[in-house]
């Protein structure tokens, strides 16, 4: 059990360094960095018009639609290269899986067609 045990040792050690090294640099930003906003600091920055509404308020389902969006092109891309590269040595079954993904990605830019995050006002 000592042994099985010691394979984690670094492990935590390293989390119990990164737990410690977060602490001491927020401990030190409370310490040394003044805390006194002054009127400049909380005024309208560029938009030139004080907050409305609470920060937390609802987004728009448009940014959700973009966020999905951007990772349906993000993970194709991440993908597509190293499977092209590798097409020559993968077999029928690299060729079909990838076939079944690019499917799947598909089916979330149609999704995204058909709600409209591709059409901007």
């Amino acid at each position: 059990m000592e042994a099985y045990l010691a394979e984690y040792a670094p492990i935590l050690i390293f989390i119990g360094i990164a737990v410690a090294l977060s602490l001491i640099i927020i401990l030190a930003t409370q310490v040394a960095a003044p805390q006194n906003p002054d009127p400049e600091k909380v005024s309208a920055y560029e938009c030139g018009f004080e907050p409305f509404e609470d920060a937390r308020g609802r987004f728009d389902v448009r940014y959700y639609l973009v966020a999905i969006l951007f990772i349906i092109f993000d993970l194709e891309v991440a993908f597509l290269f190293p499977w092209a590269v590798s097409l020559g040595h993968i077999g029928m079954l690299g060729f079909w899986s990838m076939i079944l993904f690019l499917g799947v990605l598909t089916v979330g830019f149609v999704y995204e067609w058909k709600k409209g995050a591709l059409e901007w006002e």
